[in-house]
């Protein structure tokens, strides 16, 4: 796993949070070691929260479904880009269900909760 991190051509200090969908993989201290070292987060560091693996697989879901299978990319700052407005799409303008067909910047505007 170290390796994967030496690839990047952005310094790791930019992550904030690190997704893998291992699991008990957390405990790996392959893993473990860099992300204290440049003070990233773990996901899912718990149990519900904003980061979990429900809420990341969903939205990595929604990236593939929305962004990647549906673009072609001639640059790679619009491939960067791409994730951005997806996600300001999804918070904006996307009608969710479980927020009773509200985006969820509608919905915490309204100040309602799940």
């Amino acid at each position: 796993m170290p390796g994967a991190f030496a690839t990047l051509d952005f310094p790791l200090t930019d992550v904030q949070v690190f997704h893998a969908d291992r699991g008990g993989g957390f405990d790996d201290t392959e893993i473990d070691e860099p992300l204290d070292v440049f003070d990233v987060k773990g996901s899912p560091p718990r149990r519900g929260g904003p980061h979990g693996n429900a809420v990341v697989e969903s939205m990595d879901r929604l990236l593939k479904k929305e962004l990647v299978y549906r673009n072609s990319y001639a640059t790679i700052g619009q491939l960067r880009r791409g994730p951005d407005d997806c996600v300001w799409w999804s918070d904006n303008r996307r009608l969710h269900s479980t927020l009773g067909y509200r985006s969820p910047k509608e919905f915490t505007e309204q100040g309602l909760v799940l």
